[in-house]
């Protein structure tokens, strides 16, 4: 946070950052493309458990259709939602997006985001328009309500809840935050081209699919055979556990 140019306050003025107001005066245009994928079932759950980033928000009903993500490649957001997808390319400062749903009974657990160089910008399209719903950032509330956006830093520890009888749905940004020097903002580029395109996660097939998301998809599988093989026999999980742990020392020993 040293580093940053806005307040290290949970919630920041939108005003910081004018270039969004692109966004909140198309909300309507937005929400009609959103609305749309609704009606075709298109915001969802990962199919593949390759979304390492918001694996754990899909128990709880969280649905997410990528509109941008750093410098992957999502065909299928510019095929389905153009002009969303052309306003999110005109700025560059969006480093990723989606539409974001949470059902009614739906809560996000108390987390932080580890990556500071991102700013959380949440913009209303089809809410309840009611303060049962909303996301509370370090005991600051607030209710989403159609049209409206909000920004706040994600590195202080939020949840959200929907305890309304209707659907909350968003478009969700994470937009790059001003660094205080150039060669700190040039790094925060880096990583953002490195490291967190490699969680890019797909719509669908044709989509890109970084390397940590293939990795935690391959992750996942194995900790479901793992478990699996425990419960069917335990005395022969731990047997083979040792074996393994003896297999593997000795390799190293040897090379």
């Amino acid at each position: 946070h040293k580093f940053s140019k806005v307040p290290n306050t949970p919630f920041i003025p939108v005003s910081e950052f004018p270039e969004l107001a692109r966004l909140q005066e198309n909300w309507p245009i937005i929400r009609a493309e959103a609305e749309n994928l609704l009606a075709l079932k298109k915001i969802k759950a990962a199919e593949q458990n390759d979304d390492a980033g918001f694996n754990s928000f899909f128990k709880n009903g969280w649905k997410r259709f990528y509109l941008k993500w750093y410098d992957a490649s999502h065909p299928s957001a510019e095929r389905l939602c153009p002009q969303t997808y052309a306003l999110l390319q005109s700025i560059p400062s969006v480093k990723a997006a989606m539409f974001a749903e949470l059902p009614p009974g739906g809560k996000l657990n108390p987390h932080r985001d580890p990556f500071a160089g991102s700013m959380r910008y949440h913009l209303g399209l089809a809410t309840p328009n009611d303060d049962r719903c909303f996301i509370d950032v370090d005991g600051e509330r607030h209710s989403w309500r159609d049209g409206e956006g909000v920004v706040f830093d994600e590195t202080f520890i939020h949840w959200a809840i929907n305890g309304s009888e209707s659907d909350r749905v968003i478009l969700f940004c994470d937009v790059e935050r001003p660094m205080r020097y150039r060669w700190m903002q040039a790094f925060n580029r880096w990583f953002g081209r490195t490291v967190m395109t490699a969680a890019a996660s797909p719509n669908e097939t044709g989509d890109q699919v970084g390397l940590v998301s293939k990795l935690f998809r391959i992750s996942f599988y194995a900790g479901q055979y793992r478990r699996r093989f425990k419960a069917w026999n335990k005395t022969a999980y731990n047997i083979t556990r040792v074996a393994l742990v003896i297999a593997l020392a000795a390799f190293i020993y040897w090379i």
